[in-house]
């Protein structure tokens, strides 16, 4: 059977409440995911003998993704590499951007999407089931 589960994950630093969502295939495919950064925690697939195996490095908890990690299942944004110095110039006007990897800005600064509590849903697609991750990003930030 198809499902998608929903349990608690942990809180942010923010003190807002993370979840995992589990989505199931029924044939032995299941993905988690935390609203926590929209992070893919685990993906297990069975084998051509039916045996399920890990494929995604993560971890099990959220305190271990507040912690250092190379942004491990993590959707990347604003930017995804790095941004030479922490500046760009567009239209003539030079930006500066917070610098979190020595002088240079990375995958969107100190508080990137792989930081931030997304907005989640169970959806129905009439086939199998899914989610939705929404995160408005206002301009200005980061």
């Amino acid at each position: 059977m198809q499902t998608v589960t929903i349990e608690d994950f942990g809180t942010s630093p923010g003190g807002e409440k993370a979840h995992l969502y589990t989505i199931s295939s029924g044939r032995g495919l299941e993905a988690k995911i935390t609203n926590y950064g929209a992070i893919v925690t685990s993906i297990r697939i069975p084998d051509r003998n039916g045996d399920q195996g890990e494929v995604v490095l993560g971890f099990n908890t959220l305190d271990e993704y507040l912690g250092s990690h190379p942004c491990y299942g993590a959707t990347i944004g604003r930017y995804a590499n790095r941004i030479a110095k922490a500046r760009f110039s567009l239209n003539g006007r030079e930006f500066r951007l917070a610098a979190n990897e020595g002088s240079h800005h990375l995958h969107g600064g100190r508080r990137g999407f792989d930081k931030v509590l997304w907005e989640a849903e169970p959806v129905s697609t009439g086939k199998e089931p899914a989610l939705r991750f929404r995160y408005l990003s206002l301009e200005g930030e980061e």
